[in-house]
């Protein structure tokens, strides 16, 4: 009987032993061959496959701008619509707001307040005060109901209105960004013809394309989703460092030195263990190179209120091996990650007014939001 339990169970271990091999097998394959390609000495090659790749991270756009174009078109479908119901709902209600502001303008209402002096007795007296409220509490019901779904209605309209200016704005940024990429494809068709070997440097763009889309895009993410969360903890490291934050009563101060805080990245996460941050004459610069991979990051601190108060971190330049990407995929990239510093999560009363990076130092002024 035993022996008999045994034999079924050993087919099924090998299923499951071979069934591990194949889902593990992407990972070691991934491992061993996405190496980056070796990036050509050629400056017009290079150029060549910096074009190449924007054209890939446009395309993206383009789909984001794509399905960003279909939502916007949806809502505004959705806001007509309820426009429409709230319209025709409205009109029975403006009819009646208006026979009850005429009956007051008129003076139709006066002679319920009159059959007061003509009561006989208090219980009387009191039976028409009734009355009167009644009536009163039902034209301020009617007026209130009315001025509610009046104020609904505007709401929905100017929503509609914004919609609509966002949809047109997002319309005119897809054909921009259409005709970008099909002045770069010209543009590329135009350096491959002209190259010695068009159809190796056909291949090397293939290969890098491959590689920056298995590999790259995810390393580039990587570092900045690690960035991101690093600064939600920034205001907690400033509020225990010492000397750090200062104050002279009105104005408070945080100055950092690049040290400081390429020591307290590297306490955050180990992939800034080769990655520093520099700031010099007005811009935050940011370097790391980890093997066959490196990436460049380049851009500056400013001060913005809206949505809200904060020290917004803006990528004017993304180079990864040496290849610069285009301002959509920076842009993408500042949406996805917040990188911002917030100085009412360091003191819920302060509003950052000031922000500067100069001689290894950023300094950020704050003052008192009453």
């Amino acid at each position: 009987m035993n022996v008999r339990v045994k034999y079924p169970i050993l087919p099924f271990l090998l299923f499951i032993a071979l069934l591990f091999c194949f889902i593990a097998a992407p990972v070691a394959v991934y491992s061993q061959q996405e190496t980056s390609p070796a990036m050509p000495d050629s400056e017009e090659a290079r150029q060549l496959l910096e074009d190449s790749l924007s054209i890939v991270e446009i395309d993206h756009e383009i789909e984001r701008i794509t399905k960003r174009l279909d939502e916007l078109q949806v809502l505004q479908n959705e806001l007509q619509i309820k426009i429409q119901d709230m319209g025709t709902r409205i009109e029975d209600r403006r009819d009646r707001a208006g026979a009850v502001l005429r009956s007051y303008y008129m003076g139709e209402r006066d002679h319920l307040f009159l059959m007061l002096f003509s009561a006989k007795d208090l219980a009387g007296f009191f039976r028409i005060m009734d009355f009167y409220d009644i009536i009163i509490q039902n034209d301020r019901d009617t007026l209130t109901v009315y001025n509610n779904q009046y104020r609904s209605l505007a709401s929905a309209q100017a929503e509609a209105a914004r919609n609509a200016a966002q949809l047109a704005d997002v319309k005119d940024s897809l054909v921009k960004q259409r005709e970008r990429v099909l002045a770069l494809e010209k543009q590329v068709d135009g350096a491959l013809t002209a190259s010695g070997n068009p159809d190796a440097m056909k291949k090397l763009i293939e290969e890098f394309t491959r590689y920056w889309e298995n590999v790259g895009l995810y390393e580039v993410k990587r570092h900045f989703q690690a960035l991101a969360s690093a600064m939600e903890n920034l205001p907690q490291f400033v509020q225990g460092s010492k000397n750090m934050l200062k104050t002279n009563g009105k104005v408070y101060t945080i100055d950092i030195h690049e040290d400081d805080l390429n020591a307290f990245l590297r306490s955050q996460d180990e992939i800034f263990n080769a990655f520093s941050f520099h700031f010099d004459d007005g811009k935050v610069t940011a370097t790391g190179k980890n093997g066959n991979l490196s990436l460049l990051i380049e851009g500056k601190y400013t001060v913005i209120n809206e949505p809200e108060n904060a020290i917004m971190f803006q990528v004017d330049k993304l180079v990864f091996n040496r290849l610069e990407l285009p301002d959509t995929t920076r842009k993408a990239l500042q949406e996805e990650f917040d990188m911002n510093f917030y100085p009412k999560q360091l003191v819920s009363f302060l509003k950052a007014t000031e922000v500067s990076s100069e001689d290894q130092r950023l300094v950020v002024k704050m003052e008192l939001d009453l």
